[in-house]
């Protein structure tokens, strides 16, 4: 039985911020809108290459498309607000605890549905995303290529969000402390360590399992949908307020 991982972002030794996976990429997110053309997209961005790489990725989409040049700036402008509230978080002490976290799939990728859950550790930073993503797509023998990519995107920004978590917890503790010299510590509901036996979810190796009593719960569901069904999805889709 796999020991579970150290503590090593708890609250007395937090480690910095960074998603547990092997590249500390930003998940971007872009819905635009304009003079009845829309623009929707999901990457991942590196947080250190340069700002002038926005625009001129901005335009080179824009060119593609053969979009009206006003989406070259509403595209630079959201990327880089994702990218400002990412740096924000960048050298801030984060708690990871002794815990793992359920990840839970439920996208559309054209014709495809693709529903799953399964835990990562939050301890592990070697995971990967897109790796994970490709066994997922072999293993259920998805040929569409645009799948992998929007379920590698879809745990980032799972990740994403726990990653900013741990930051408040760390936040929320030390202003606790300061305001009650006598609390030492906060309770493992509070910084939100669930009763899980690692040991039972991860092989040794890993850090992305089911575990054995999950498997049934948790079994991946893939369905495809015929064009009518997309067109009907889509159009009310559309009907959705942003």
């Amino acid at each position: 039985m796999m020991k579970p991982p150290s503590a090593s972002g708890s609250l007395k030794n937090p480690v910095k911020f960074r998603l547990p996976t092997t590249e500390n990429l930003v998940p971007i997110r872009l819905d635009i809108e304009i003079d009845g053309k829309r623009f929707k997209d999901a990457f991942t961005w590196n947080a250190s290459d340069p700002d002038s790489e926005v625009v001129v990725f901005a335009r080179r989409t824009v060119k593609d498309l053969k979009f009206p040049t006003a989406f070259v700036t509403q595209i630079a402008q959201s990327i880089q607000s994702q990218l400002i509230e990412f740096r924000s978080y960048e050298g801030q002490d984060m708690h990871t605890g002794e815990k793992v976290v359920p990840i839970k799939l439920d996208l559309r990728v054209n014709h495809t549905v693709i529903k799953d859950q399964f835990f990562w550790d939050m301890n592990n930073f070697e995971g990967d995303p897109e790796e994970f993503a490709r066994t997922f797509c072999e293993d259920m023998k998805i040929e569409d290529p645009e799948v992998g990519p929007a379920i590698a995107i879809a745990i980032r920004e799972q990740l994403y969000e726990i990653a900013k978590q741990g930051v408040t917890s760390v936040r929320e503790s030390r202003t606790n402390k300061k305001g009650r010299r006598g609390m030492e510590h906060l309770s493992a509901s509070k910084v939100g360590s669930p009763a899980l036996d690692l040991g039972k979810l991860f092989d040794p190796d890993g850090s992305i399992q089911r575990g054995k009593s999950e498997c049934d719960a948790f079994e991946p569901i893939v369905s495809h949908l015929s064009n009518e069904e997309v067109d009907a999805l889509e159009a009310r889709e559309e009907r959705l307020p942003r």
